[in-house]
């Protein structure tokens, strides 16, 4: 009896402390699960917390730039694309054709040529501008996340999450084939725990029958913390009413509400606490000890896909000096000198990226490459395994030991004005150049107008728990593991005291 007492005390008050939260992440996990459905949806800034309002060019509204002739420069990132002069003093809107929705005109990559013109890799898929409109222009599969547009020769390459695709100036670019790339030297048939976790979290394990179920788990863990707050907060509502018939209703329901929450916290515990594990190790500082970890590829589930490089490309680019191709992957950069006939090369240096993913990699120099993301922005050069911090001028010493996945410096975009103008993009902090110089004017109120937050991404921050910071400053990344403890904690006392009290009732204590 006293353990059935200790666990239904400590269930009603960390579930008191903590249903607020769980409530904010399980509308936020629903949202998440569904953002192209929801990609339509708008949220106006000016209802966010300040530091998600557009302030010199933070928060990835940049991610590049591409020279047109004459004057002519396009920008593009989280704004869409806008086409604008070397002082970035006028910007003109060019995304009309996109359709609606902030989501649907997130630029990944741009590629123009004089006689092919203009494409854009978007979160979609792949766009042309045609007619003063942006067009959408159909790849062997639907609905693909382009990373990167490229052309090379008479041909141009599209690289989405998972595979390669390439069209030429014959077909007008508009057939596409995919070419096959060979696994890396290196492969090991794994995958990443992160990754796995990721996966089995969202639901996305067994693709949109598993997202539905996710989406049930959200749904059941709303209605365990209503039925929970009934339970607790009637019998104060019953000291006060007067009325016989209006408290016997009210018992009713009351006794009602916690059937349902008995039922479905019982019946669906199981689930309920693997989703809660599992979540608890997407966000630091739980995120780190497994980041580097790899696992066997579970069977029949969607990681199991005879694609070595399934949801695994990030960005490519054409060294023509060394004739070779750079894929640059969420397990690191490979390059292929032989027109992907045979496995991809791993190089043995790598510069170091986030576990958030490259968001920068160019070619600067004869055997030197940019490589930036959230730990930072290097020079990089392979062949001597030297790696030049770009900040701090100093060379990074791989200590093998891992660390956090983000640094002082959140690189999200990379600008080459000309040969002694850089600009970094960080996303916290937005632009600066890394002469110490900043040459961009500010954000133009046009710009701003027309660049809201998405529903997904306003979801996202609340399900990272982001949307916390400007209160808690730095420990909003507390936030994650420690209402997800909680969480197990509630999941599991709830239970054991629901099932020792059920227990109890079929096996009465003996009376001597």
């Amino acid at each position: 009896m006293k353990t059935v007492k200790f666990f239904r005390k400590y269930h009603k008050w960390f579930s008191l402390a903590a249903t607020f939260f769980i409530l904010l992440f399980a509308v936020s996990g629903i949202i998440l699960n569904h953002r192209k459905l929801l990609s339509g949806v708008d949220l106006n800034r000016k209802f966010l917390p300040p530091g998600y309002r557009y302030n010199n060019w933070n928060l990835a509204a940049v991610k590049g730039a591409v020279k047109t002739g004459g004057d002519s420069i396009l920008v593009y990132g989280n704004i869409g694309v806008w086409l604008t002069d070397p002082a970035f003093r006028s910007f003109r809107n060019m995304n009309a054709g996109f359709p609606e929705g902030i989501d649907n005109r997130k630029i990944n990559s741009l590629a123009w040529s004089p006689d092919a013109g203009l494409f854009a890799g978007t979160l979609f898929g792949l766009y042309r501008f045609h007619d003063r409109l942006w067009r959408p222009v159909k790849l062997p599969v639907d609905g693909a996340r382009v990373v990167k547009v490229l052309f090379s020769g008479d041909s141009l390459l599209v690289l989405t999450r998972s595979s390669l695709f390439v069209s030429n100036r014959g077909t007008g670019f508009t057939d596409f084939r995919e070419i096959r790339v060979p696994e890396g030297e290196d492969s090991d048939g794994k995958v990443g725990l992160f990754k796995t976790l990721w996966v089995i979290h969202s639901g996305e394990i067994y693709g949109l029958a598993g997202m539905l179920i996710v989406d049930a788990v959200g749904i059941v863990l709303i209605i365990l913390c209503i039925t929970g707050l009934i339970w607790f907060f009637v019998p104060y509502r019953l000291k006060s009413l007067k009325n016989e018939l209006k408290r016997t209703r009210l018992k009713q329901f009351n006794r009602s509400s916690l059937k349902w929450h008995n039922v479905l916290g019982s019946w669906a515990i199981l689930i309920l606490l693997l989703n809660t594990a599992t979540g608890v190790f997407l966000r630091p500082p739980l995120l780190i000890p497994i980041s580097g970890e790899r696992v066997a590829k579970l069977k029949y589930t969607e990681l199991d896909n005879p694609n070595p490089w399934f949801d695994k490309f990030r960005d490519m680019l054409y060294d023509e000096d060394q004739r070779r191709f750079l894929m640059a992957t969420n397990e690191g950069v490979y390059f292929s000198d032989d027109l992907f006939h045979s496995r991809l090369k791993v190089f043995p240096f790598q510069p170091p990226v986030s576990v958030m993913g490259i968001n920068v990699f160019e070619k600067t120099g004869r055997g030197h490459y940019l490589a930036g993301s959230f730990s930072g922005i290097y020079d990089w050069e392979p062949e001597t395994g030297n790696v030049i911090d770009c900040i701090t001028k100093t060379k990074y010493i791989d200590t093998g030991g891992g660390g956090p996945p983000f640094g002082n410096v959140t690189v999200a975009g990379y600008i080459s004005c000309n040969d002694s103008t850089h600009l970094v993009f960080d996303y916290a902090h937005g632009a600066f150049c890394l002469d110490g110089r900043n040459p961009l004017p500010p954000v133009p109120a046009q710009v701003i107008a027309a660049s809201p937050v998405s529903l997904w991404n306003t979801a996202l921050e609340i399900h990272t728990g982001r949307i916390f910071e400007p209160v808690l400053g730095p420990f909003y990344i507390l936030v994650v593991p420690l209402v997800g403890l909680a969480t197990l904690f509630i999941l599991i006392s709830g239970f054991f005291s629901w099932w020792l009290a059920k227990r109890r009732k079929k096996h009465p204590p003996e009376i001597a």
